[in-house]
């Protein structure tokens, strides 16, 4: 890394990480007052975001959804930051595809047209060109020595955030930077290995397979550096003409766009982590391509069924449900007032549950959250910026096709679908048995831990220890009649096992 850009890598990020670090604090803090007008430097962070490139643009964009961690200058700049750069000359590629497809990579094309870049990022550039058999495609090469460059960037990264970790131990309690950093990275192994980026597109393509109004281009072509994919047709979802399209298309635009996504995040836990406008192509009688497979995220069925709850609390108007299953995303810290950030969501969760179909936004209803738990000590799961990005980026792009689509009602039916087969992953053969062995696990476990228990109790030496403030740190004598009671009922609960494992034994065997 050159001395340079390394100072530049310092400054930005110590600007960026290390300041608004120190305004988090005086944000959540009583008595600090946070600076007045940070519009200049808020601006000149984004500025030198895009000129590091893309891994920093990636990060910046996650900040983006972040208010509990950034000032709203910040976030407003954040929220323009775009990869483009200038184009550079197709000569400087000529060396990546012969690398990648050989000395003859020419004779695989029948033309590229290397004067008109479809596009041009600090990743790769994309060219239109055609296959020799007709096909017309989009050929992505990935720029010399971007791979090497991005791994010294991330492990530059992962030491500010340990200094930062080590600086300020409070902040890195509530907010894991590495486990966010991890996330990115993680998220963007298919920016820089297009042969992954090739794999999630060939399994969207099945789970795409059954909406009529989307699709997803097909990978023809994939090395590590590049890929080449059926070529999209349309304009960006941005600059498309409503007029231009029937109300059926628009809709069914729409609806589709958002149920996939929905089922992405629920039922295939697999989603692309960056809809933007650029990235779903449209065109009057055709089907809508999602395209740029690079950044894609991963949730595990815990949390797809916990975000389900938090949604589902959030539409009953039930602000102590979704206080509780927002936790369970993550963990309170030692210092967290669990009490006030419920009282926080009775007056959040009740603006959300009566908003107005036009001032429904699930990623901004996910960025609040994150504020308001961060600001009472409940650590989140790092996940949740990548969801929240998502989810506000294609209701962003939905609107500008069809404003009139109606958000909530596409949810709603796709819940049910949702509920629906999540129900069906649960009575399944797989799911039964592992329940089934949890419970003889813990079934097994529970005599001895019973017998631990009432030896204990008979010689008057449990101790339990609490790390709530607000409760009693011993267990006095008046206590001891309810231990007793729990004892009972867990050995009543032992007795039944037994006489069932009995009520099991052949007669001769009892002998």
């Amino acid at each position: 890394m050159g001395t340079g850009r390394a100072r530049m890598l310092t400054t930005t990020l110590g600007a960026l990480l290390g300041r608004e670090s120190v305004h988090f604090l005086q944000r959540h803090l009583p008595g600090e007052t946070p600076p007045r007008d940070q519009s200049d430097r808020a601006r000149a962070i984004r500025e030198a975001l895009e000129e590091l490139g893309p891994l920093y643009i990636k990060v910046g964009q996650m900040l983006s959804t972040r208010p509990d961690l950034v000032s709203q200058p910040i976030i407003e700049e954040l929220g323009r930051l775009h990869d483009r750069v200038t184009a550079t000359p197709f000569a400087e590629f000529e060396p990546v595809l012969a690398a990648e497809l050989g000395p003859l990579w020419r004779t695989r094309f029948l033309d590229i047209d290397t004067s008109h870049p479809l596009g041009a990022a600090s990743l790769a550039q994309v060219y239109r060109a055609t296959l020799t058999d007709g096909t017309p495609v989009a050929l992505k090469v990935q720029r010399p020595g971007i791979q090497a460059k991005m791994a010294a960037d991330m492990a530059l990264l992962r030491r500010m955030t340990r200094v930062i970790g080590r600086q300020a131990p409070r902040f890195s309690a509530v907010v894991d930077t590495t486990a966010m950093l991890d996330v990115v990275f993680d998220a963007m192994r298919s920016e820089i290995d297009f042969t992954l980026e090739a794999r999630n597109m060939r399994a969207a393509t099945k789970t795409t397979a059954e909406f009529k109004y989307l699709t997803v281009p097909t990978p023809l072509i994939a090395t590590p550096r590049v890929l080449a994919q059926t070529l999209a047709p349309g304009r960006s979802i941005r600059d498309a003409d409503p007029a231009d399209f029937t109300l059926e298309e628009r809709t069914g635009i729409g609806r589709d766009l958002l149920a996939y996504m929905y089922r992405s995040y629920f039922l295939h836990r697999t989603f692309h982590a960056d809809p933007h406008p650029g990235n779903i192509l449209v065109h009057p009688g055709e089907p809508a391509h999602l395209i740029d497979w690079g950044m894609v995220g991963h949730i595990d069925r815990s949390m797809s069924h916990r975000m389900i709850l938090v949604l589902l609390s959030l539409a009953r108007n039930d602000a102590h449900a979704t206080a509780k299953a927002w936790m369970e995303l993550g963990h309170a810290t030692p210092w967290a007032n669990v009490s006030n950030f419920t009282i926080d969501l009775a007056s959040l969760v009740p603006k959300i549950a009566n908003a107005s179909l036009e001032e429904l936004n699930l990623g901004v209803t996910l960025t609040s959250l994150l504020a308001y738990s961060t600001r009472r000590g409940i650590k989140t799961n790092p996940m949740i910026s990548i969801l929240g990005k998502s989810f506000a980026n294609i209701e962003g792009s939905i609107r500008n096709l069809c404003p009139e689509l109606s958000l909530i009602n596409v949810f709603e039916t796709e819940l049910r679908h949702i509920l629906f087969r999540t129900a069906g992953e649960s009575l399944s053969e797989g799911q039964a048995a592992h329940t089934v062995m949890q419970a003889i696990v813990a079934s097994d476990d529970a005599p001895q831990q019973i017998r631990n228990l009432l030896r204990d109790i008979t010689n008057r030496e449990l101790s339990i220890q609490l790390k709530v403030s607000d409760l009693p740190l011993r267990i006095n004598r008046g206590n001891l009649p309810l231990l007793y009671k729990i004892a009972r009922a867990a050995l009543g609960a032992a007795a039944l096992r037994a006489l069932w494992r009995l009520g099991r034994t052949p007669i001769e065997a009892r002998k």
